[in-house]
């Protein structure tokens, strides 16, 4: 995705005027640490990956990781907090950038979705590795996952104003469950027919209908 709003992972501090060489070097290495280490963390868990696993994935020794890194406690960080902070931003700005409450909603239903379609090892650490986390990066990432959940809630209940906030709450998180749970359920299904049928279940859960009279 070219799109860095699209992209909770792109989000990075923006570096003062035009990057040189050297740093864009250093910036690209350091993504692809992060990278490795989404994927090495996913199959491997944190405990069963080793600094050196992560240079020897990106093709540096490694003690060269640690010239990005001061160990797997900051890569956790950098990685949990860091698509954390993308998510938070990136969702905000696609509230921002929508005409209303509407279309608001189905951006952050596409937004979310592509999240979890391009990044599944990223939740699959999130969910299994976070209680690893030190607690400042883990009390960090909290705050921010419920500054996201929150940005749903607001937009729900200006569409739906009848309806509790706790209710919405809860509405909210299981359309994050259902919709980044399913990368893991069907892997080998391809991304341009997973991508519809998800936004279609996860609009239909934000959006339900009255339930019939018996």
């Amino acid at each position: 995705m070219s799109d860095p709003v699209s992209d909770p992972l792109s989000v990075a501090p923006a570096i003062a005027g035009t990057p040189t060489l050297r740093s864009q070097a250093k910036a690209d290495r350091r993504a692809a640490l992060l990278d490795a280490a989404a994927t090495l963390f996913a199959r491997s868990g944190f405990n069963g990956v080793a600094m050196e696993d992560l240079g020897s994935a990106v093709g540096v020794s490694g003690p060269a990781v640690y010239r990005h890194f001061s160990g797997k406690q900051d890569v956790l960080s950098a990685l949990l907090v860091g698509v954390s902070e993308g998510l938070a931003s990136g969702g905000q700005a696609v509230v921002d950038a929508a005409d209303d409450d509407k279309a608001a909603l189905r951006a952050l239903v596409h937004f979310h979705v592509d999240f979890a379609l391009t990044h599944p090892d990223v939740i699959r650490v999130q969910d299994r590795d976070l209680d690893t986390l030190a607690e400042p990066g883990r009390h960090r990432v909290r705050a921010l996952q419920r500054r996201y959940v929150e940005l749903w809630v607001a937009v729900l209940l200006r569409l739906n104003p009848q309806v509790s906030p706790q209710l919405v709450r809860v509405r909210a998180q299981a359309t994050f469950g259902l919709i980044n749970s399913t990368p893991h359920s069907v892997p080998t299904v391809s991304i341009a027919l997973v991508r519809p049928l998800l936004e279609e279940m996860a609009w239909a859960a934000l959006n339900p209908s009255p339930a019939p009279h018996r």
